[in-house]
C-alpha cells in the first residue's frame, strides 16, 4: 500500500478552529491562507490556543477578499479583507510586524473573550517557526501509540494542529526522517526537526477546552526521547519544491 496522506488542515487565522480539506497548494512561505491571520493582546503579544483556549470554538473562512468568523453562540461578523495601519508585534520570542484589519472583528474577538483584542494580517503567514517550519507532519500510527496511553480512546488529530497526516508507517517512524528530502504529491520537502509539544494539546479541538493531559501521556513514553525539541510529537520542515498535495497521494523518501 505504501505511505499515503490522509488528512490536511488549515485555518486563516491561527488558533481558531481547523479545517480539514481536500488539497493544499504548498509554496515555500506555506499555505497561502493558513495562518494567514493571528490575533494579538493589548500589549500586541501574540495570543493563541495555550493562553486562550476558546479560540478553537471560533470558525474562520477566507474566501479572498471576504473573512467571516462564527462564533459558538452562532453569531458572525464578516467584511472585505481592508488592512490597516501597520503595526509591531510580539510573536513569541520575535518582533515582527504585520496590519491591522479594519472593521468589525477586533471588536467582535475582544467582546468574545472579554479582553482587549486586535487581528492582524501576517506578513506572509504565522507559522511559528517561519519559513524552515511552514509544514508539519504526523502519522495516524503515532496517533495510535499515544491513544494507547488513553486506554486506547481516538485521538483527534487536529488537536496537535498539524498540517499533514499520513499512514502507512510505524509509529513515530517520521522521526527518522529529519534530514532526509520527502516528495508528497507535487511537493518537496525536507523535515527539519520535532515538533515538541504544550498545554494547547490538552484542549479539546472543537471547544478549546481542558480534557485530555497529552503532555503526561507524552512524558510517560516519550520523556526521554533525543529530539530537537522536548516532548516530541510529530516533525516540520521546509519546501524544497512548491507544489500540490491531496489527500490519498503517495509519499516518497528521496534520500
Amino acid at each position: 500500500m505504501g505511505i499515503s496522506v490522509t488528512g490536511l488542515s488549515i485555518t486563516p487565522v491561527k488558533s481558531t478552529r481547523l479545517h480539514e480539506v481536500d488539497k493544499i497548494e504548498l509554496g515555500r512561505s506555506g499555505v497561502r491562507d493558513n495562518r494567514r491571520f493571528y490575533i494579538v493582546d493589548g500589549r500586541r503579544h501574540l495570543i493563541n490556543g495555550k493562553r486562550l483556549g476558546e479560540l478553537n470554538a471560533i470558525v474562520a473562512e477566507y474566501t479572498d477578499p471576504r473573512l467571516k468568523l462564527t462564533f459558538p453562540d452562532g453569531t458572525t461578523v464578516e467584511d472585505d479583507v481592508r488592512l490597516g495601519e501597520e503595526v509591531e508585534t510580539k510573536f513569541f520570542s520575535v518582533t515582527d510586524s504585520g496590519r491591522l484589519l479594519e472593521g468589525p472583528f477586533s471588536q467582535a474577538l475582544s467582546d468574545y473573550a472579554a479582553r482587549p483584542l486586535e487581528l492582524v494580517a501576517a506578513r506572509s503567514s504565522a507559522i511559528d517557526r517561519g519559513s524552515l517550519g511552514v509544514a508539519s507532519l504526523i502519522s495516524r500510527a503515532s496517533l495510535a501509540r499515544l491513544a494507547q496511553e488513553n486506554g486506547d480512546h481516538d485521538i483527534d488529530w487536529r488537536r496537535f494542529r498539524m498540517l499533514i497526516e499520513i499512514d502507512g508507517v510505524q509509529a513515530h517512524e517520521e522521526d527518522t526522517w529529519l534530514g532526509r528530502a520527502t516528495r508528497i504529491g507535487g511537493a518537496v520537502l525536507m523535515w527539519g526537526g520535532n515538533v515538541g509539544r504544550c498545554l494547547t494539546t490538552s484542549r479539546d479541538p472543537e471547544t478549546g477546552e481542558v480534557d485530555l493531559p497529552t503532555l503526561d501521556m507524552l512524558r510517560s513514553y516519550r520523556g526521554t526521547v533525543r529530539s530537537t525539541e522536548p516532548l516530541p510529537f510529530g516533525v516540520y520542515g521546509e519546501v524544497l519544491e512548491e507544489g500540490e498535495i491531496r489527500v490519498g497521494d503517495q509519499v516518497e523518501l528521496l534520500d
